[in-house]
């Protein structure tokens, strides 16, 4: 099975841990997508792991010529849902670093671009990288939601912090960011919808760039209210204002409240009250599945995967209305844009 991939701005550390795991994929191409960017990463990588892949310099034609069977797109943000569309008209899976598109305009397009594709290669998956549902302590609260733990979900509280640290120029704009709601936001995002098994109905969300460092256009804090269906809502709280001297770069929660019971993921541990037992237990957590591996195997017919072509779409709409929802201080409801 060949492997192109695009660029090196996001997550390829779950396509290099990944193909530790799975001998028939071999990379094939590599680009940087652009100019701006170097292409030196993924060269060290595939040099120090085995793989031999020639180099483009323009990703059209690295598709035209490998032929591959999967892309991984880590391109430039405002490009990623070009590349998608590029790779879906060739019948090629698509692994994409999130969020898939940085405005709607773009989803739409997206959208239609895959449903057409589809039509001629009705097996072809696309998923965004969301790696932390693999995450163990939140796939273990999540197994603990699906099994019933917690009787019906009702409310959920999300929380994404990070480290500002130093960011590239293209972090400054958000023609070429997309904006903090969606990058850094779509993990929280993509916990509620994942979580309450529900549609997204609407959304009123508040952001501010004060206090950013003097990086631009750049959000450095926000906060997203959802209401989703069976009357569930739902929060996200999201910032870059994560002090350096923090023992992690990322501070990662989640807080599912049902009628019978709340589980709770914080620091890598997992928390659980409900109405079975006496007092607070820890969960231990555990997965034994990793998000490439996954898209691969479900591929090949070996396994159904967590994150599917609906689901992706679904959560990068639910960023992108959040953003616009912030941008014009509004609430807004799904399906009316």
């Amino acid at each position: 099975m060949k492997l192109c991939m695009i660029g090196s701005r996001g997550h390829n550390n779950y396509v290099w841990a990944g193909l530790a795991r799975l001998p028939q994929v071999q990379v094939a191409g590599i680009t940087s997508g652009t100019s701006e960017d170097d292409v030196a990463p993924l060269k060290v990588w595939c040099e120090q792991n085995g793989h031999t892949p020639a180099t483009f310099d323009d990703y059209c034609e690295m598709l035209d010529q490998v032929n591959p069977d999967i892309v991984s797109i880590c391109g430039p943000f405002e490009q990623r849902a070009e590349m998608c569309s590029a790779a879906f008209q060739r019948g090629i899976h698509v692994f994409c670093e999130k969020t898939v598109a940085i405005t709607m305009e773009s989803l739409t397009v997206l959208k239609e671009a895959y449903a057409k594709a589809r039509t001629h290669y009705p097996h072809l998956h696309f998923a965004a990288m969301m790696g932390l549902r693999y995450d163990p302590a939140f796939y273990t609260a999540w197994r603990a939601v699906q099994d019933g733990a917690m009787g019906t979900v009702r409310i959920i509280n999300t929380r994404k912090s990070y480290k500002l640290g130093t960011r590239a120029d293209y972090y400054r704009q958000r023609a070429t960011y997309g904006g903090t709601i969606s990058w850094v936001g779509s993990h929280a995002i993509d916990w509620i919808y994942w979580f309450s098994a529900a549609t997204f109905q609407s959304v009123y969300a508040t952001q501010s760039t004060l206090y950013n460092r003097d990086n631009g256009e750049l959000e450095i804090s926000a906060l997203c209210h959802f209401t989703l269906t069976d009357e569930i809502f739902a929060s996200a709280s999201i910032d870059m204002l994560r002090p350096e001297t923090a023992p992690t770069h990322g501070d990662d929660r989640v807080r599912v409240i049902g009628t019978k019971g709340t589980i709770e993921v914080q620091r890598g541990r997992v928390f659980l009250i409900n109405s079975a037992q006496h007092g607070e237990i820890e969960l231990t957590p555990a997965s034994d599945r990793q998000i490439f591996c996954d898209f691969v195997n479900h591929i090949e017919g070996k396994t159904e995967t967590l994150l599917s072509a609906a689901d992706t779409f679904a959560v990068t709409e639910a960023c992108l209305l959040a953003q616009q929802s912030a941008d014009i201080g509004q609430p807004l409801h799904f399906g009316t844009l």
